[in-house]
């Protein structure tokens, strides 16, 4: 099979094509960034900041180069696999499907709990500046926003993530020229390499500890890989679309941190006591430029991440929901895609629904936007350890591909960082996140027990959209008669 994205590649896998596809790769590049969003770092800069010692911008280039490898064996089960799903979809059929189940059931602890995050520092920001709107209020008015839009189609989506995307980097624009400038003029501390490297507070444990929450600005590249059964170009764009989003956000993330490390005025107080309040970004921007970039850089953020992140954080999330429920591992309802529309409907209106009552109950916590964040990454990285570990199961030992930099090497590199930064991650998000785990695995059991152990649709000529380069046609055949007796078994 070639990796043309034609309905075949979702036949071949027992699947009708349903979704609509009208994406192409640029539809994917700016979705992926405004996931991300260009200006994360203004709303957790002061948490990475404390975290990391002073060393923001050294925090996201290490950030970026683990996400990299990640984006390397995303782009390859893509091709494999070119279907909604995520994760969910590599691990079950490059692995065995009750991993896929336990690797969706994982994922869905970021994608589910991330729209709910955002509306909650969305509403957050906006009540800061707008005293009598209450946060419950900013929450439910986003909700229905982004509904709306995603209910009209994915088109729709993205055609508002492109007006969106160039607001963000106006902004972003603005303030690194009037950071810069303010520098040569001497506010802040001047120009120097601490943001990237200081020998009075660097260790590696410490600079690993602030990726964990560095991470979160990442996190977003990997719905790209949603989108899928929604491309209208080769498979390979899916992949190709994710490295080059990741390049040009971390690139971003990197600039405007150092540039606000610089303004940041007492560096020492900020390292000691943290950023309760959320302002620190802010207030950089105020050492730069006024009061007035200040407010505009918390405008921008409160839109960003309550408009248009979560529009695109709840499309990805509904597109996982759809993927799980058309495998019955979910409720069927939530597979039913709206006649015209072309969108998993039901479940755009479940995620709607669970981002509002998170919303809602996080923002009268004082730890709510803390305990949602450590709960996405925690979720995310160990869902990738099992998406580095699929790319080695079904390309090198299933496909016997020879191909040792792509299928095991890289992989492997990207498992190390990412194990590592989750060893040095918060303890309590450890311990949430193995309770979200073990409930994973009783509900599992509990499906197996009753006759409903996870199973994949699998038909006789599925065995990837694009198969591993074999040397002779006897290799060809073996490796269809391997899939054909793994879906049998599975």
């Amino acid at each position: 099979m070639t990796d043309s994205p034609t309905p075949r590649d979702i036949e071949g896998f027992g699947y009708r094509q349903e979704l609509r596809r009208s994406l192409t790769f640029s539809d994917l590049l700016v979705y992926g960034l405004v996931f991300m969003v260009p200006i994360a770092p203004f709303g957790i800069f002061g948490g990475v900041f404390a975290g990391s010692g002073g060393m923001v911008a050294l925090a996201y280039v290490l950030g970026m180069v683990a996400m990299m490898f990640t984006a390397l064996s995303y782009a390859q089960m893509s091709r494999a696999f070119p279907m909604a799903g995520s994760v969910y979809t590599y691990a079950g059929r490059g692995i065995a499907a009750p991993v896929g189940f336990l690797a969706g059931w994982m994922i869905l602890l970021d994608y589910v709990l991330v729209p709910g995050l955002l509306y909650l520092i969305a509403g957050v920001a906006m009540n800061s500046l707008v005293p009598a709107v209450p946060v419950w209020l900013w929450l439910v008015g986003f909700v229905l926003l982004n509904t709306a839009v995603n209910y009209l189609g994915i088109e729709t989506t993205a055609r508002v993530n492109k007006a969106v995307l160039i607001g963000e980097l106006l902004v972003l624009a603005v303030f690194v020229t009037a950071g810069v400038v303010a520098l040569a003029a001497g506010k802040g501390r001047g120009f120097d390499l601490t943001p990237l490297y200081d020998p009075h507070t660097f260790s590696w444990s410490l600079a690993f500890g602030a990726v964990s929450i560095a991470v979160l600005s990442f996190l977003g590249f990997d719905g790209i890989s949603t989108l899928a059964e929604e491309n209208r170009d080769s498979a390979k764009a899916i992949g190709r679309s994710m490295v080059a989003a990741l390049l040009l956000a971390g690139t971003l993330f990197i600039v405007q941190t150092w540039v606000a490390s610089l303004l940041v005025t007492d560096p020492a107080a900020l390292i000691a006591n943290g950023d309760p309040d959320g302002t620190a970004f802010y207030d950089a921007a105020r050492t730069a430029a006024g009061g007035w970039l200040a407010t505009v850089t918390a405008v921008a953020t409160a839109v960003a991440w309550g408009f248009a992140n979560s529009l695109v954080a709840q499309a990805a999330t509904s597109r996982l929901l759809f993927a799980m429920a058309r495998d019955r591992q979910l409720p069927s309802f939530l597979a039913r895609v709206h006649p015209t529309r072309r969108v998993p409907v039901n479940a755009t209106l479940l995620t709607a629904g669970i981002s509002l009552l998170l919303g809602l109950y996080t923002a009268s916590r004082d730890d709510g936007i803390t305990l949602l964040g450590t709960l996405v990454n925690f979720g995310a990285l160990t869902t990738f350890l099992v998406l580095h570990v699929a790319v080695v199961v079904h390309y090198l030992v299933r496909n016997r591909s020879r191909d040792y930099w792509r299928h095991l090497i890289a992989p492997a590199i990207g498992f190390a960082i990412l194990a590592y930064v989750i060893v040095n991650a918060d303890i309590a998000a450890q311990r949430l996140g193995f309770v979200w785990l073990l409930i994973g695995a009783i509900v599992l059991a509990g499906l197996m027990a009753t006759g409903r152990r996870p199973r994949l649709s699998v038909t006789d000529g599925a065995q990837s959209a694009e198969a591993t380069p074999s040397t002779d046609s006897t290799q060809n055949t073996d490796s269809a008669e391997r899939a054909r007796k793994t879906g049998e078994s599975t």
